[in-house]
């Protein structure tokens, strides 16, 4: 193998790196900054296990009063 050849599969390799690297870097900082927007679900006490509704443990979504905007 020439020299070049050993050059470009190291530079080839570093590349390959450093877009998993960023890419990952990206997912990280996606997942901190965001904050998802709330979605319909069944509230503690609704629905049954039984039918197959679950629901959140403890939700961060406040309840929306009818007539109110989503």
């Amino acid at each position: 193998m020439s020299a070049f050849a050993s050059i470009r599969l190291w530079l080839l390799i570093g590349l390959a790196v450093t877009i998993v690297l960023a890419a990952n870097a990206h997912l990280v900082y996606v997942a901190i900054t965001s904050q998802p927007a709330c979605v319909t679900h069944a509230r503690p006490g609704e629905g049954s296990a039984e039918r197959g509704l679950f629901s959140a443990a403890q939700s961060s979504c406040s309840p929306l009063r009818q007539g109110e905007p989503s």
